[in-house]
């Protein structure tokens, strides 16, 4: 069976930093794009930010460039992602996602992030 675990959420003042990993089993990870998702109370889940199957590429929405890094490790079946200078807004439920253009998409249960004093 197909398993995203995401992990490395909590909770943070603003300004902090944490790392949010996901551990991939049950699908060939070397050739899924992968990203990272956040849903708000109240809002639609909105993209964070995504990599290429093999790490070459990467993209973020525009509130987290600058602070925020995901990368992946193909030898271990994982994707992280390195969030700074955290700020109150970045308070969500963060998803792993995992997409192939011929194959279903598989999400994560996710973690909860929140940046409070």
């Amino acid at each position: 069976q197909v398993q995203l675990v995401e992990s490395g959420g909590g909770l943070v003042q603003p300004g902090g930093s944490l790392r949010l990993s996901c551990a991939a089993s049950g699908i060939i990870f070397s050739i899924y794009s992968m990203g990272w998702y956040r849903q708000a109370p109240g809002k639609q889940r909105e993209l964070v930010a995504t990599i290429t199957s093999g790490g070459g590429n990467t993209n973020y929405a525009d509130f987290v460039k600058g602070r925020f890094t995901i990368s992946r490790d193909n030898t271990k079946n994982t994707v992280h992602l390195q969030m700074n200078s955290l700020k109150p807004d970045d308070t969500a439920v963060y998803y792993c996602n995992a997409a192939h253009w011929r194959r279903a998409d598989y999400w994560g249960q996710g973690t909860q992030v929140t940046v409070s004093s």
